[in-house]
């Protein structure tokens, strides 16, 4: 099982937007295996669950293997955290420190609101009481860190996120 669990893993990172893959089972005991992965958007895992390859790895899998419940998960609640239960495969990284993850978010939104502030905020600030103005730049903001923001500097920071050295300073391996 753990031979061709690692085979999918190996398979889905040969994929654009692969970030990452892992598996999980409720126990050491436990006959239920689950597969996470995630894709920088659901292009990129429509592109990977719709595979041949994927199909192909499926069909070879050992004993019965079945795919059962399916969760997605979109919004912030899934950048930081860890997975839960025993990890068999590559271990997930632990969730960063909160204080690391205030300075990324704090790192997209300064700008992000800045930006929203000197252009909708002032459009507005004749026409509309402040908090008016607040909850439309609010609601102009939170999809845009929800879905293009966040997953940029999750990915971009990374290794400020878990304590890695930055790019630029990693040695080169040929």
């Amino acid at each position: 099982m753990l031979t061709w669990v690692s085979a999918g893993a190996r398979l889905a990172e040969s994929f654009p937007g692969f970030l990452g893959a892992g598996w999980v089972r409720g126990g050491v005991d436990s006959r239920e295996w689950h597969m996470l992965y995630r894709f920088v958007d659901d292009d990129a895992l429509a592109g990977w669950e719709g595979s041949s390859e994927r199909r192909w790895w499926l069909d070879g899998a050992p004993g019965t293997v079945r795919q059962g419940q399916t969760e997605k998960r979109t919004g912030i609640e899934g950048w930081f955290d860890a997975a839960a239960g025993s990890v068999v495969g590559p271990p997930p990284r632990p969730a960063p420190p909160r204080w690391r993850q205030a300075i990324v978010i704090f790192t997209v939104f300064l700008p992000l609101s800045l930006l929203m502030n000197s252009t909708l905020g002032l459009l507005l600030t004749d026409v509309v009481p402040l908090v008016v103005r607040v909850a439309a730049v609010t609601t102009a903001l939170t999809p845009i860190m929800t879905y293009f923001g966040l997953p940029w500097a999750t990915k971009t920071f990374a290794w400020f996120l878990h304590s890695e050295p930055p790019p630029w300073r990693r040695r080169r391996t040929s």
